[in-house]
């Protein structure tokens, strides 16, 4: 049943979200896009993730970015997402951009993880299925896997797209030599690659200094950043400390261990630079990010409205004059 309360903010495209085209194509992203990595699984509440789903469609977010094993618990950030698809989204399908991926562990046993074609075509049927979806719009593999004939891989998701099940694919942290050859076979299969996504912040700059960007962008697929706040490092929030509710306090994927004292002095660094530009860190690390063109997207997480609404003012201030970049890349080379 649709949901009767949300109807979407009329004025969603008029608000000051900007749009980039990924590629060479026809699809045209939202600077800023909604990550369910976290804080949308089955541990959360399904009111709270619903909020946050509807406040980022009426701030002009289209792009809702989820993969197969998100959570915790596994599967339950696309069960999350489908209740909310078919309650109150529905009606807005055809707006939104919506993406999973599959390679990482999901299910016990040898084909419940990694890019054989038996997986892949498990895990995209599996998907949608939570989801309450006929197709997603772009379908990744998650990771390169080096014990599967990349050509299996990339005929499954050649196969994916022939039947309906996704509108295009994607590569996901592939490295760069593996990212030629999928490029490629994509694109002589007339499948061609769509997106990159790959981790990129100002403390992981892998994407430009191994020339991800650029071979992304020679090939005609758009790069969408993911972590792009390094898991909170670049927010702010360990300025004074670690905060008891903090990523590292819990014990998740961001370990004690990553906050040095030499990270620390770079973030307090930074932390001014961005102070003079009237941002906060997460926005100038943001803004940072949307500097350059080659970048189609930015992915953010969210706990709450209030964060969304935070992390889209760095959309104000994307610009950034020699003296500030120059400024910043001291910082980072010390």
């Amino acid at each position: 049943m649709i949901d009767p309360v949300y109807s979407a903010a009329p004025d969603r495209y008029h608000g000051g979200m900007k749009y980039r085209r990924a590629g060479k194509s026809g699809i045209l992203l939202p600077e800023i896009s909604l990550g369910l990595w976290h804080n949308f699984g089955d541990v959360d509440t399904l009111s709270g993730s619903k909020e946050k789903i509807h406040h980022a469609f009426d701030k002009g977010i289209t792009y809702i970015d989820l993969a197969n094993n998100y959570g915790p618990s596994y599967g339950s950030a696309e069960e999350t997402f489908g209740q909310i698809m078919k309650k109150s989204m529905a009606p807005y399908r055809d707006e939104l951009f919506i993406s999973t991926k599959a390679g990482h562990d999901m299910w016990e046993g040898p084909y419940g993880i990694w890019n054989s074609r038996k997986h892949l075509m498990a895990s995209i049927d599996q998907s949608l299925k939570r989801m309450n979806l006929e197709y997603v719009d772009i379908f990744y593999s998650h990771r390169y896997d080096p014990e599967t004939p990349l050509e299996e891989t990339l005929q499954a998701l050649v196969d994916i797209v022939r039947q309906g099940k996704a509108l295009y694919v994607g590569i996901s942290k592939y490295p760069k030599e593996a990212a030629e050859i999928a490029y490629r076979y994509l694109a002589d299969n007339h499948v061609p690659c769509l997106l990159y996504q790959g981790r990129y912040n100002l403390f992981n700059r892998e994407p430009e200094e191994e020339g991800i960007l650029d071979q992304a962008s020679k090939h005609g697929s758009g790069f969408v950043a993911f972590s792009p706040l390094a898991q909170g490092l670049l927010t702010g929030r360990y300025l004074d400390g670690i905060p008891d509710d903090s990523r590292i306090a819990r014990g998740g994927h961001l370990k004690k261990e990553a906050l040095t004292e030499d990270v620390l002095r770079k973030i307090r660094d930074l932390n001014e630079i961005a102070a003079r530009r009237g941002q906060t860190l997460a926005e100038m690390s943001l803004a940072w990010l949307l500097k350059d063109e080659k970048v189609a997207s930015v992915i953010i997480g969210a706990s709450s409205v209030k964060q969304i609404d935070d992390n889209l003012k760095s959309l104000d201030n994307t610009s950034f004059c020699d003296e500030e970049i120059c400024l910043i890349n001291n910082v980072l080379s010390r």
